[in-house]
């Protein structure tokens, strides 16, 4: 394994905006002398600025001492012409989103750094590959892709091309750890982790409000409080912006050649064209208006309680459900799907993927009940369910009175296949599953990528594993034959496993 760069390497910061910025301050943290360097006037010294901002806020809260803070400050050096930068060993790049513009900016480096100098690129979103073209030395460059606030956020996306060399990686990668980062290999390709895997968050959400299976608000608690994450995608949609949104999934879509897994959403673009943008335009999915109360989700109204529920299909998800339930003082009892039920009694289950309706009429079982998936039944504060057409009131009312008792907010949803949070994991682990397929990272770095880059709640290639992949390949098999499109076919390294029984993580 190659080791990080030493401490009297000297790193130049090309671009002095948010990211550059953010980069060159964690580099002179880590001991190293940062030249930062652009090609708009000021822009350097504004830069520097900002880091002493953020270094002072550090001081304030205790974080940070004051004369170590002023010692990072004072390595971090603003410079105006590349040649300054001549004995640089890492140069990182955090210029404009812009093909040609880097590959100009490579070819001038190249003219002024020593031959061994590693050239990185913050590029997000742009193929390492096709940066490299033309360079003299297209073994030395390589992705170095940071997280905003880089200083903050402790990925960092190291991305081989097909020109990188396998040393200069794995000497990035040693470096982004040596200076308090967490470094994940990833292999050149559209999103590369990270950007990619995360799409069904945002398109299964899209999805489900344009079948009205649920308002924003809803969404959004379902995910925060059933399945852990941070924030719901509706609410993220609009902390990022939706036409930045919109962007980083249209140019995903082009550039896996129009698969429409990658598709983007009809909804979306609408309320980008009406300028509904999100927080920075005062109106995206929410309002935001000073003093005024944003939209809450749905829940159930207290119901009486049944004395016992009847659980059935997949029972191992439900296993701290079913203990959580008899702690609350309600009965649970375990049937198997040709069991016969006592009349009036509603069936519970956990979504396969399937409707309510459907399963109603398939297992015979006209009061059916669905539940959403939880990332810890013992300890969610939501729960989401829904009912097939068929089932009554009564039943209906005493499955959700025994989980109101359990301490649930129960949430209604329209019977959509696979629900809220289950088809949401599922199609997470799925497009997981397929950038391991593709050697494009391991089942390990694609998990850390996710909780660190995210801040998922879990891997999702963990979170398969927890479920089983049997169950989540079943699920992805049901939604496909419900909707009849090719978005929610199985990745061949998740129907390996299915039939084989065993696991991402061994």
């Amino acid at each position: 394994m190659k080791d990080a760069l030493p401490r009297s390497a000297k790193v130049a910061v090309i671009g002095a905006g948010t990211m550059g910025t953010g980069i060159a301050q964690v580099a002179a943290s880590a001991g190293h002398a940062v030249y930062l360097h652009d090609a708009f006037p000021g822009a350097c010294e504004r830069g520097k600025k900002a880091i002493e901002k953020d270094l002072a806020a550090l001081v304030s809260r205790g974080k940070l001492a004051a004369d170590e803070a002023a010692a990072i400050a004072a390595r971090v050096h603003p410079i105006h012409k590349l040649h300054a930068a001549a004995d640089s060993a890492l140069v990182i790049e955090a210029i404009v989103e812009d093909e040609e513009a880097k590959r100009t900016l490579y070819g001038a480096l190249e003219a002024e750094v020593a031959s061994g100098c590693i050239i990185a690129t913050n590029t997000s979103s742009l193929s390492i590959t096709a940066l490299a073209r033309g360079m003299k030395h297209p073994e030395r460059l390589v992705g170095m892709h940071f997280f905003n606030p880089a200083p903050r956020m402790a990925l960092v996306e190291v991305v081989s091309g097909l020109f990188t060399s396998p040393e200069v990686a794995a000497q990035v990668a040693a470096t982004a750890n040596a200076w308090g980062k967490t470094s994940v290999q990833v292999k050149s390709t559209p999103g590369f982790i990270v950007n990619r895997v995360a799409r069904p968050f945002y398109g299964e959400a899209l999805r489900l409000l344009a079948e009205q299976a649920a308002d924003p608000a809803t969404l959004d608690a379902l995910l925060r409080d059933s399945a852990m994450f941070r924030m719901g995608p509706c609410e993220l949609m609009d902390m990022i912006g939706l036409d930045v949104n919109l962007a980083v999934t249209t140019s995903l879509f082009q550039a896996m050649g129009y698969d429409r897994r990658y598709a983007p959403s009809l909804l979306q673009q609408e309320l980008v064209r009406a300028g509904r943008l999100g927080r920075k335009s005062g109106e995206g999915f929410y309002r935001y208006v000073d003093g005024e109360a944003g939209p809450t989700a749905a829940v159930e109204p207290t119901a009486e309680a049944a004395e016992s529920i009847t659980l059935t299909g997949e029972l191992a998800p439900l296993q701290a459900l079913a203990a959580r339930l008899k702690n609350a003082g309600i009965g649970v009892k375990q049937v198997a799907r040709s069991d016969p039920v006592e009349p009036g009694v509603a069936r519970v289950a956990l979504s396969d993927g399937r409707s309510a309706t459907r399963r109603a009429v398939e297992e015979h079982g006209q009061d059916f009940v669905l539940l959403d998936l939880c990332l810890d039944y013992a300890k969610a504060v939501r729960i989401g369910v829904t009912r097939a057409a068929q089932c009554r009131d009564e039943p209906y009312r005493a499955v959700v009175g025994a989980l109101q008792k359990a301490g649930f907010a129960v949430t209604p949803v329209a019977d959509v296949a696979g629900l809220v949070v289950l088809r949401t994991v599922a199609m997470l682990a799925n497009e997981a599953a397929d950038v391991v397929a593709q050697g494009i990272g391991s089942a390990a770095d694609v998990d850390t990528a996710m909780r660190l880059g995210t801040n998922y709640p879990q891997g999702p290639l963990a979170w398969a594993d927890q479920l089983g992949p049997a169950l989540v390949a079943r699920v992805l098999a049901n939604l496909q034959a419900h909707y009849g499109e090719d978005r929610y076919r199985i990745s061949p390294a998740l129907n390996r496993l299915r039939w084989s029984g065993g696991k991402f993580h061994a």
